[in-house]
């Protein structure tokens, strides 16, 4: 399979861990998301959404937003499962992952941070300040679900798609210097998610297109 992503795309990042969690073998297409890469003519022949991520299958049909390729993935290699078996479980935890994929990261992308700037003429404080805002609304709601967890993930001794999503939204995070003081359980299940091989290998600074300056910090 091939991959089309960025190494900062959230999205891509998500689906980067999904794939080592499984154990499936993908070749990463980097896409630069700054300089515009989603908007070329070969690009959108894949992707007309412009975005990332896209997943070429072995056939050649392409697979577009990280949650629906998340679900393929699951449906397709059920195992290790990402959800809980029980359907009520799974309906609550996959309200968990959408709050964080559907509420949280689309108020805090790349396209909406730009429009942002471009258009309204924030400054980069202001710009951070909003990013901030909506990271600790969003935190808020989770932290509390995830300190009832007694176990070490929120599938007992293994990450699911609940990590796949937050991992990410972390990284951004801190890349934002937006304070996580307030979260500490979330923050326990990022440093866990960080000594696992799929996480660090899918980590934007472990990534093929990430700047040398920033692979030397990792």
């Amino acid at each position: 399979m091939k991959l089309y992503s960025y190494f900062r795309s959230s999205a891509a990042f998500r689906v980067r861990i999904a794939l080592g969690l499984k154990g499936l073998a993908y070749e990463v297409l980097p896409v630069d998301l700054v300089a515009n890469e989603q908007r070329a003519d070969d690009y959108l022949s894949l992707n007309p959404q412009a975005l990332l991520p896209t997943l070429v299958k072995d056939d050649g049909a392409a697979l577009t937003q990280s949650m629906a390729i998340l679900e393929w993935l699951e449906e397709t290699h059920p195992q290790p499962a990402l959800y809980p078996s029980d359907a009520d479980e799974r309906a609550r935890y996959r309200a968990l992952c959408l709050h964080i994929a559907c509420d949280i990261h689309p108020l805090n992308n790349l396209r909406v941070l730009r429009y942002l700037s471009d258009e309204f003429g924030c400054d980069k404080d202001t710009v951070a300040r909003w990013y901030g805002h909506w990271i600790r609304t969003g935190f808020e709601a989770l932290e509390p679900v995830a300190a009832s967890w007694s176990s070490n993930f929120s599938l007992g001794d293994r990450p699911g798609l609940f990590e796949v999503c937050l991992a990410p939204q972390i990284y951004n995070a801190r890349r934002f210097a937006v304070d996580l003081d307030a979260f500490p359980a979330l923050r326990l299940i990022d440093a866990r998610c960080a000594e696992l091989e799929a996480f660090r290998s899918a980590h934007p600074h472990r990534q093929i297109d990430t700047p040398e300056a920033l692979r030397e910090e990792s």
